[in-house]
């Protein structure tokens, strides 16, 4: 690889410099923050809720478990996760961007899940916690918009426990021709004009469907996660494969 491709990357459809896309998506993410909530249930109808359940019950979570809900946006998943682990639990909401992390940390403080719950500003590609801290991480619709994905998920792999595991839930390639038209469709032509009209914000939206396209697929995905050293690697596809969810364990 010259060291022109290594120096780049993409945002989006577009081609930047490395250095520069996390200031980039911070923009995005920045913006979207206080409508990300309202903006997933217009986006998905409502359905992203059943894929995050979906990867609740494929967790495997206990009571005393810790658990790191990497990309934690607004919470959902930390706020179901308190309440399984319990006590004698911890769930570490982190999110690289401070704008989500605060909505996310009032939403749950609103919904009284205090307690079993610490909140960390953190970079998934350097995540700041010792090795061997956690039985589960989670990163949902975060790991496309991680600048060098492969250095993410080692860093992921490093702070499992030996048995833990990761599961990463994200949007992926439609199993199914027609699908894959009807979903490009609705990405390009519906969402952002919902994004302009909703958040005032049409640009994040075309964004956010560029990234998508972007992401790998779920083969590729699944070998990217093997090579940082995960075993066990599988992928479930949910609503036709619209999203995916991979799961690779740390032996």
């Amino acid at each position: 690889m010259s060291t022109e491709q290594k120096d780049t990357t993409h945002f989006g459809f577009k081609t930047v410099k490395s250095a520069e896309k996390a200031t980039m998506v911070a923009g995005v993410f920045h913006s979207v923050a206080k409508q990300y909530d309202v903006m997933n249930d217009l986006m998905s109808f409502g359905v992203h809720r059943l894929w995050k359940r979906f990867t609740i019950d494929a967790s495997g979570v206990r009571p005393g478990n810790s658990i790191l809900d990497l990309a934690g946006g607004t919470g959902d998943l930390t706020a179901k996760f308190s309440k399984l682990t319990g006590s004698n639990g911890k769930v570490i909401l982190a999110d690289i961007n401070s704008s989500m992390l605060n909505v996310g940390r009032d939403k749950l403080r609103d919904l009284g899940i205090v307690g079993n719950v610490d909140y960390v500003q953190a970079n998934a590609e350097a995540l700041p916690f010792d090795d061997n801290t956690f039985d589960i991480v989670t990163i949902a619709f975060g790991l496309r918009n991680v600048t060098d994905k492969d250095k993410a998920l080692r860093s992921i792999f490093r702070v499992l426990k030996p048995g833990g595991r990761l599961l990463v839930l994200e949007f992926s390639k439609p199993e199914h021709d027609l699908l894959n038209k009807a979903y490009d469709f609705y990405s390009f032509n519906i969402l952002p004009k919902i994004g302009e009209f909703v958040a005032k914000d049409g640009d994040s939206y075309q964004y956010l469907a560029e990234s998508i396209r972007m992401h790998p697929d779920q083969e590729t995905l699944k070998t990217m996660m093997a090579t940082a050293g995960f075993e066990q690697t599988s992928y479930h596809n949910l609503t036709g494969g619209i999203v995916a969810l991979h799961k690779g364990y740390k032996f």
